[in-house]
C-alpha cells in the first residue's frame, strides 16, 4: 500500500482514478433523502394518506418552503465564511423520517463544518450571525408568499366537512388540539397581505393544514430558538465574540 500511495504522489492529484467519489456526495444524497422525508411529512400536514403515491404532489409546497428556509440560512453561514477565507462544506441537510407519534417536519435541520481555523472574533461573528439573519428574511419571504396565496374555503372544508366558520372551530373528533401562538410579526403581516372580509384567513388552530404558513411561523420560531446564547447554537457563538471566554 506504501508502493502504491508513493506512486500516486508522483504522479499528482490530477492522475488518480476518475472512478473517486467527489466530495460532496453525501450533501447530495442527504439533500434528496431530505426532500423525500419533508415531501412525506408535508402530506401528513394536510391530512392526506402519504402511502398513496397520488397524494405526495400535496407534500411539495411544505417540502420546498422548509428546503428553502433551511437552504437560505445554512448558505448565509458559507458564504459569510467564505468571504473571511474560511474553508466550509456544503450544507448538510438531515433527514428525518415522518412518524405520526409527535409533531414531526421531516428533518432535524441543516448544518455546515468548518474545514479550517476562524481567524478572528470579527470573522466568527459575521459567521454566526449570518445565518439567522438570511434564515429571517427566508421565513418573511415563505409567510408573505402563504398570505398571498390562501385558497378558498373549500381547501378547508375538505379536511374539516363540518367545519364553523362563525366560531372557526370543528365538531369533528381529533386528537390533541393543537394551536400557534400569534406572534406581533406575524399578525403584522396578516394585516398586511389579507383581508378577512374578502377571504378565509387560517385560524392558529388550522395553520399546520398551510405548508407556507406553517413553515414560516415554524422557521421564526426555530431562528429564535438558535439565537439562545448556549453552546454550539448561533446565538452562543454569537454572544462568545462579543464577550469572550472570561464572561
Amino acid at each position: 500500500m506504501s508502493q502504491q500511495s508513493s506512486q500516486v504522489d508522483a504522479q499528482g492529484p490530477d492522475s488518480r482514478p476518475h472512478s473517486r467519489i467527489p466530495r460532496f456526495t453525501p450533501n447530495i444524497l442527504l439533500f434528496l433523502l431530505t426532500f423525500f422525508t419533508t415531501t412525506v411529512a408535508g402530506v401528513q400536514w394536510i391530512g392526506r394518506n402519504p402511502f398513496e403515491l397520488t397524494n405526495l404532489a400535496y407534500g411539495l409546497p411544505y417540502s420546498i418552503a422548509i428546503l428553502f428556509v433551511l437552504g437560505v440560512h445554512e448558505f448565509g453561514h458559507y458564504f459569510a465564511a467564505r468571504y473571511h477565507r474560511v474553508e466550509v462544506t456544503l450544507p448538510y441537510f438531515l433527514p428525518f423520517p415522518p412518524t405520526p407519534f409527535f409533531l414531526n417536519f421531516g428533518t432535524l435541520g441543516a448544518l455546515i463544518r468548518t474545514r479550517s481555523a476562524v481567524p478572528s472574533r470579527k470573522a466568527m461573528f459575521d459567521i454566526g450571525v449570518a445565518g439567522p439573519i438570511a434564515g429571517f428574511f427566508a421565513c418573511i419571504v415563505v409567510l408573505v408568499v402563504g398570505f398571498v396565496t390562501l385558497p378558498s374555503r373549500e381547501y378547508i372544508l375538505a379536511l374539516h366537512p363540518h367545519y364553523d366558520f362563525v366560531t372557526n372551530s370543528t365538531n369533528e373528533a381529533q386528537g390533541l388540539p393543537l394551536e400557534f401562538g400569534k406572534t406581533i410579526l406575524y399578525g403584522i403581516l396578516s394585516s398586511i397581505f389579507t383581508d378577512p372580509t374578502r377571504q378565509f384567513v387560517p385560524p392558529m388552530s388550522e395553520l399546520y393544514h398551510y405548508p407556507f404558513l406553517c413553515v414560516g411561523w415554524f422557521g421564526l420560531f426555530v431562528t429564535a430558538m438558535n439565537l439562545i446564547p448556549i453552546g454550539q447554537f448561533d446565538g452562543g457563538h454569537i454572544v462568545y465574540t462579543l464577550f469572550g471566554d472570561k464572561h
